[in-house]
């Protein structure tokens, strides 16, 4: 039992640990080329996020767009599959919770109007999983290019067929009813006023349990892992491996569909051309370095939400780019970390 819980952290937690201190230790150096202590930057760092009430609830809205990226490229990876379409995917979710939003009658309730906008997002980003799921299993097109198309092919489309519903002399649509708004935390907790964390954060956390849920405790969730493990070995057991290709991008691209409800119905309150601003392929590396388990992704998305916040706060004394030279090398210090973790598991077995 005791080699066997070694070997579990071998594979899971010392790849990331490792990671994390030669993320630090470079960016330290970093931090002396550029004439300042690390010490010091650290601790701006650590006083701009969680040192406040403010800068924690800019950090958790941060990271929550990335719980819902990270979860749509981690379920299709448990089964074999890489969605480099949660970008697009996101896009068009935001549009569709953004439209619905706004086209409900302004005295629709809350009961019906927020679930009708967040499985719209859903529905959306859905579909935008299932084109390359369905290409893949049934004309043999690879996920990859194909998903990373399309993410170019939702936003130009979306450009000019958004338009019509844009506001004159503007790039976002008209602002969605009162009922479909989800409520800011300083509703509750007033130390975090001017934050724009929201009540996504629970459906994103929802979300994250519901994936493990579903992997761990449920029979389709059985079928895609077992896909992903071997696919001739799941066909020869009588599973349909194009099926579960489909529903594994599928849930991927609602998944990240869920995005717009942490901006459209959480903070904007309508959908607006741009706004992604890359966390599709964040999701990516949440997803790497949450080691593809729900709770390892929200821990990651966490981290990476705590560093695009940390670099407002560091700005002053050190370039910005140095948050950016610091996920990268964590995204590098991750794979190679979690091949040597590998290896070293397979020589002690």
């Amino acid at each position: 039992m005791t080699r066997e819980l070694v070997d579990r952290f071998a594979r899971g937690a010392l790849p990331v640990a490792l990671s994390l201190l030669v993320a630090a230790a470079c960016a330290s150096a970093l931090i002396l080329a550029c004439g300042q202590a690390p010490l010091h930057v650290w601790r701006l760092l650590l006083d701009g996020t969680f040192g406040n009430a403010y800068g924690t609830g800019q950090v958790l809205y941060k990271a929550t767009p990335l719980v819902f990226t990270g979860l749509a490229v981690a379920v299709p990876l448990r089964a074999g599959l890489f969605n480099v379409g949660a970008e697009g995917q996101a896009v068009l979710g935001a549009f569709a919770a953004g439209v619905v939003g706004a086209r409900l009658p302004p005295s629709t309730p809350a009961a019906i109007a927020l679930p009708a906008c967040v499985l719209a997002a859903f529905a959306a980003g859905a579909a935008a999983g299932a084109l390359p799921g369905a290409l893949k299993a049934w004309r043999g097109a690879h996920e990859v290019i194909v998903t990373i198309m399309l993410n170019f092919v939702i936003v130009a489309v979306l450009a000019d067929a958004a338009k019509p519903l844009y506001l004159r002399e503007t790039v976002h649509t008209a602002p969605i009813v009162a009922g479909a708004e989800l409520p800011r935390a300083s509703t509750w907790l007033p130390s975090l006023h001017g934050s724009a964390l929201n009540a996504s954060l629970v459906l994103a956390l929802l979300a994250a349990a519901a994936v493990g849920a579903f992997l761990r405790r449920t029979v389709a969730g059985f079928r895609l892992r077992a896909v992903g493990l071997g696919p001739e070995a799941a066909a020869a057991h009588g599973i349909s491996v194009g099926a579960q290709t489909v529903l594994a991008l599928a849930l991927g691209g609602g998944l990240a569909g869920l995005v717009g409800a942490n901006f459209v119905l959480g903070y904007k309150r309508y959908y607006e051309e741009g706004f992604s601003g890359g966390v599709g392929f964040m999701g990516i590396a949440v997803a790497l370095l949450g080691r593809n388990r729900p709770a390892g992704i929200v821990a990651a998305a966490v981290l990476f939400g705590a560093l695009s916040q940390g670099g407002l706060a560091i700005n002053a004394v050190v370039p910005k780019e140095l948050v950016d030279v610091l996920q990268a090398v964590i995204i590098l210090a991750v794979a190679a970390a979690a091949s040597a973790g590998a290896k070293a598991a397979e020589a002690r077995g």
